[in-house]
């Protein structure tokens, strides 16, 4: 099982770019860009609680599990 960040979808959905979202939060564009990646390995709680509730989201809908998919099979 992999975690996984939906802000990208999120943002997509409520119409609001990455920069914007980190002007009305108050951090650095790369660190919402990074957060919006494929690649995130770790994120403080306090970023994902003000994710929330900047975007008026729940954690349930920022993070889900996703099952890994074994990249040899076809």
């Amino acid at each position: 099982m992999k975690i996984k960040l939906r802000l990208k979808e999120i943002l997509a959905e409520k119409g609001i770019s990455q920069r914007e979202l980190a002007r009305r939060m108050g951090i650095r564009h790369p660190t919402i860009n990074h957060l919006c990646s494929d690649s995130v390995d770790r994120v403080y709680i306090r970023t994902l609680e003000q994710i929330c509730e900047t975007l008026d989201i729940t954690v349930d809908q920022l993070i889900v599990s996703v099952e890994e998919t074994d990249s040899s099979e076809h």
